[in-house]
């Protein structure tokens, strides 16, 4: 395990009151429920202490449904930490007839986003968790809804694409221009590493739905400024990426994408974090 990867986990300690929310692949809120996960650093942070509590009703001081704990020591080879402390988790490997998922998770101040976005046995979105946290005692405080017009305009960040085998980070700018073309559709651009990429979407209340390219997807609009970027149903033997967006403020936008080649094999995780320009 990469030394970074474990200090980089460690920017995510401390105690953290939310709530699990479930979301259906539509944008349809269904449920909640309460959660306190504690992150503590034992034997001078060498040993890790995780703690998940959740409740069946509207208090944190009621007895929780649920308590589970759990100690790491190391971290696994399928989540990579990056430098802010956000991360990106999920299966190695897209298989036929198997359960396919990835957790997003961002940490910004007394903040965290985590979101779970999870594939059915025939590669079809099953659910979407969104798990919003706040340090304890702070006095953070939830996005409103993402909207279309929150997205529009032009975005200038930087991109950090960790790898599975822990080889140094790669860095390169990105440049991404939403721009709404009518009443019924939205035309993006987003320029990397010298490639240039054009897309257009049709606006369907609160989703974008993307029906060219090799996979049909949609972007949702989310509770505390999220954005969902995925497929609605995976193909084997093509490569694809799942993303989830958190706007952290009017002007910063952060982005966490997933990315498989055509094996259906986890090739690496990049964090982008772009600020608007215009």
């Amino acid at each position: 395990m990469s030394e970074n990867n474990w200090e980089n986990f460690l920017k995510n300690i401390g105690e953290w009151q939310g709530s699990f929310t479930k979301i259906s692949p539509q944008g349809e809120i269904l449920d909640s429920t309460l959660s306190i996960i504690n992150l503590e650093g034992l034997e001078n942070n060498k040993l890790v202490k995780f703690r998940l509590r959740r409740f069946g009703g509207n208090s944190y001081d009621e007895i929780p449904t649920e308590d589970y704990t759990q100690e790491y020591r190391s971290l696994g080879r399928q989540i990579i930490f990056f430098e802010t402390g956000t991360f990106s988790k999920g299966s190695f490997q897209l298989a036929p007839f198997a359960e396919f998922g990835a957790e997003f998770g961002f940490i910004k101040g007394d903040r965290r986003l985590r979101c779970v976005l999870l594939y059915d046995r025939q590669n079809e979105c099953s659910s979407i968790t969104l798990i919003r946290e706040f340090r304890r005692g702070s006095n953070a405080e939830e996005r409103p809804q993402l909207t279309l017009d929150q997205l529009l305009g032009k975005w200038q960040g930087i991109a950090y694409t960790a790898y599975p085998d822990f080889r140094p980070t790669d860095k390169f700018e990105t440049s991404l221009e939403v721009k709404q073309v009518n009443n019924n559709q939205i035309q993006q651009q987003l320029i990397f590493s010298g490639t240039t990429l054009t897309s257009r979407a049709e606006i369907e209340e609160n989703k974008l739905v993307f029906n060219t390219g090799n996979i049909p997807r949609q972007i949702l609009f989310l509770p505390d400024g999220t954005s969902t970027n995925a497929p609605l149903k995976l193909e084997l033997r093509k490569p694809f990426f799942l993303e989830v967006g958190w706007l952290v403020n009017e002007k910063e936008r952060q982005r966490l994408i997933r990315n498989y080649d055509a094996t259906g094999a986890w090739i690496g995780s990049t964090l982008v974090i772009e600020h608007k320009i215009d």
